[in-house]
């Protein structure tokens, strides 16, 4: 990962150095559709992406998780932005260090 100093505002700025912060992308006629910030550490979103790959595939949890949001109507891009949001609250926690 880069050298990028993490803000300690908490998990949102973490979310948006990493590129996974939701950015309203309606155009009017859809309903409060998201995608992900394209900016931000590359090397943090693809870990965050292989991350979300992996419990996909492997995690029971997870697993439901996709299934409830496919019946919802939800296709694989959205129920991975989700999941990429999850992934980065869960990591800001663990390095996340209060000196």
């Amino acid at each position: 990962m880069s050298e990028t100093r993490v803000h300690r505002n908490g998990a949102t700025p973490w979310a948006h150095l990493c590129g996974v912060c939701p950015i309203p992308a309606g155009s009017g006629k859809t309903d409060g559709r998201h995608r992900l910030n394209r900016g931000g550490d590359r090397q943090a979103n693809a870990a965050l992406y292989r991350i979300v790959l992996t419990r996909m595939s492997g995690d029971p949890t997870t697993k439901t998780y996709v299934a409830r949001r496919r019946d919802e109507g939800k296709n694989t891009a959205e129920i991975m932005r989700c999941l990429k949001r999850y992934v980065a609250r869960e990591t800001y926690k663990h390095i996340h260090h209060d000196t």
